[in-house]
């Protein structure tokens, strides 16, 4: 399989001023002309967006409103050179999503669940892209007995089909996560994400977003999640961060916690050709609160250059040695390979 050009992107969110839910900012917030601006000397072609970073503000604007707004960002982004690679419909900070999204138990707050996203789809045609991603935060439970999954999956469909059909275009893009903010999340994993795409109108336009720290809060290994939605021709974006262990969703830069789980990561985007096709390989990942000012862009350069380390050693691997150990079912010392491999020995 010929090798992929990765393409790099990162999100307005990336460039966090420090804020948690335990402290308030330690940085200044940058403007988002100078976060365009750091994106492209950073050598990232691409950006995500929220629907609400595409247009600030969004529910107090009428629709003309927000389409002429994010007309004027493409406009924007192509004098930068920078590519809108996804826009996501940021449902959770709405009053009307307290009890959930689309799977509210408030009729009226899953229709406006679903308007809101209709719209998201509108901006994104705007900007030029076609993945519609949705991090489907609110749906989910605090109490098990307030809500029926069964029921909760039906409404997942009734949206996901209503936005199909409102744009013939669009695909969307879940992004599973186990928790956080919900104690209880429905399509917790990829297998939940591929599985309800089979019930829409068009399961060909349904797929997925890996995000490595979701894999891992899962309790799976995200490289395996990466192979597994390749193989259904699904893996449309890529969310890149690392994880120390089950806490909450901690976006640490990729590499930092588990360098060899980094590594496997990089090799199984590798081995399936992900990016061959135009795929962003996008890092989700924050400054550490401790962050001074001067040090505000390494999260982010430093998950570029720890990716492309990783890269060459995921291409200079040795197979054949692997191969062999593999035959004679040697993995203690197959174990030792990857970890000389990676140490440089």
């Amino acid at each position: 399989m010929a090798k992929s050009q990765y393409r790099f992107c990162v999100g307005p969110w990336n460039f966090s001023a420090g804020q948690d839910p335990y402290g308030p900012p330690v940085r200044e917030e940058k403007s988002f002309d100078w976060k365009l601006k750091a994106l492209k000397e950073l050598g990232f072609e691409g950006m995500m967006f929220h629907d609400d970073d595409a247009v600030p503000d969004i529910d107090s604007k009428s629709a003309k409103q927000v389409l002429a707004e994010a007309r004027a960002l493409k406009r924007q982004l192509d004098d930068a050179g920078v590519v809108a690679e996804m826009v996501a419909p940021r449902l959770w900070f709405a009053p009307q999503t307290v009890d959930g999204a689309f799977t509210s138990n408030n009729p009226k707050h899953r229709q406006y669940a679903i308007d809101r996203s209709k719209q998201t789809c509108d901006i994104a045609r705007e900007l030029g892209t076609d993945i519609l991603v949705l991090w489907l935060a609110r749906e989910g439970s605090y109490l098990r007995e307030s809500k029926s999954a069964g029921q909760a999956t039906e409404h997942l469909v009734t949206a996901f089909d209503a936005l199909l059909k409102h744009d013939k275009k669009i695909r969307l893009a879940i992004e599973p996560k186990p928790n956080e903010p919900m104690d209880h999340a429905y399509l917790p994993t990829i297998g939940h994400a591929l599985a309800i795409a089979q019930q829409t109108r068009d399961p060909k336009r349904v797929g997925c977003v890996i995000e490595s720290a979701h894999s891992l809060l899962s309790g799976h290994d995200p490289a395996d999640d990466i192979e597994f939605a390749m193989s259904f021709k699904k893996l449309w974006s890529l969310h890149l961060n690392d994880q120390n262990g089950l806490k909450y969703d901690q976006d640490k830069p990729f590499g930092s916690a588990n360098l060899r789980v980094a590594f496997n990561q990089v090799r199984a985007l590798e081995r399936t050709g992900y990016g061959k096709n135009g795929e962003f390989v996008c890092f989700d990942v924050h400054p550490f609160r401790t962050t001074r000012e001067e040090h505000f862009l390494q999260h982010l350069a430093n998950s570029k250059r720890t990716f492309v380390h990783l890269l060459k050693k995921a291409r200079t691997y040795p197979e054949k040695e692997a191969a062999r150990l593999i035959a004679d079912r040697n993995y203690q010392d197959l174990d030792q390979l990857v970890l000389e491999h990676l140490m440089g020995v």
